[in-house]
């Protein structure tokens, strides 16, 4: 049985809801809690490590960690601590993975995670703040990425992000670390929709509102200054009525919102977040107890291991899965 299996999403909502923390799924399946604060789960966690007396010192930054006969002992600034089993659930610290590497383990290198792509494009240069449901593809060259999301899509001052953006930038961290965060991605602001079907809805349109201009009311529930910049790209003038588009206007038109095509040059941290790729190599971890293959009592759990994922509460539940096995094998 997987590490899933034996703690998963249902498990953890009922951990944080028996303790006064009610959580929500979003419709792409993330899961925050109802307060919409990370605060509320910080304040469940000091509640619990008070109410079960677990004392928690701070500014003990750790110098060394040794395997010694009788178990481990972890040298900080501050003292030496000695024990017989041993957790590390660090996250993304160089200086800990250097630690480990010491340790015999193999790290395998950062690479980040959870970003935004930087595009510099006419078409969306003055529309940051625009949200709206789109599908993104990466456009690779030598055919050995193949990356596609969909979801909200947000327009922002240096480029695309939202959901679907940080899906792929999750999903593709090595591989778009790779390509040097150097790119192609290729939206379709109408999900689903199809060049030609697109082409004949346009069609259509021009049929019913032959005599209204385009730039006076968006269509195929695109946002209004989206889908004014898209007419520019099609090269279709701001007094332009419908009757007067010509059918390569109206193909360019149907490209725009199903192909448009942008170069994304570089990457941006999602807000205060810094999520990673990399960490313990997982071929070193038994998985049964997320205990090293190497050493006998030393256990690892969360993103100090190589796992990451997408935003939305699954890195956290990668995490608390782990921490949850780590603890029964402890006790056992």
């Amino acid at each position: 049985m997987g590490p899933f299996h034996t703690f998963m999403t249902g498990d953890t909502m009922e951990w944080f809801e028996k303790r006064g923390v009610p959580l929500k799924i979003e419709e792409d399946g993330r899961i925050f809690p109802e307060s919409n604060t990370s605060q509320s789960i910080i304040d469940c966690f000091l509640s619990e490590t008070e109410k079960l007396g677990v004392e928690v010192l701070k500014n003990h930054s750790v110098k060394a960690i040794l395997k010694e006969d009788e178990g481990w002992k972890v040298t900080t600034e501050k003292g030496e601590f000695t024990s017989e089993k041993l957790v590390i659930t660090t996250g993304s610290s160089n200086k800990i993975w250097s630690l480990i590497e010491e340790l015999g383990h193999t790290i395998v290198p950062a690479a980040p995670s959870l970003f935004t792509f930087n595009i510099q494009d006419s078409r969306i240069k003055n529309l940051p703040g625009i949200a709206t449901q789109a599908s993104v593809k990466v456009i690779s060259e030598n055919k050995k990425v193949n990356l596609e999301s969909e979801g909200a899509l947000l327009i922002t001052h240096w480029g695309l992000s939202g959901p679907a953006i940080l899906k792929l930038s999750a999903w593709g961290a090595r591989a778009l670390s790779d390509l040097n965060y150097q790119f192609k991605i290729k939206v379709n602001w109408l999900l689903g929709v199809s060049e030609e079907e697109a082409f004949e809805k346009l069609k259509d349109l021009k049929e019913i509102h032959s005599k209204q201009t385009l730039y006076k009311y968006a269509q195929l529930g695109i946002p209004k200054r989206l889908w004014q910049s898209l007419l520019i790209a099609s090269e279709v003038s701001e007094t332009q009525k419908w009757a007067e588009t010509t059918n390569k206007q109206l193909q360019e038109l149907a490209s725009q919102l199903t192909q448009s095509i942008f170069q994304v040059n570089g990457k941006s941290t999602f807000k205060e977040e810094f999520v990673t790729a990399g960490g313990v190599d997982l071929k070193e971890i038994n998985f049964k107890r997320f205990e090293s293959k190497l050493h006998k009592n030393l256990f690892f759990a969360g993103e100090v291991l190589n796992i990451d994922a997408i935003t939305g509460g699954f890195n956290f539940q990668n995490a608390w899965t782990g921490g949850f096995i780590v603890a029964k094998s402890i006790l056992e």
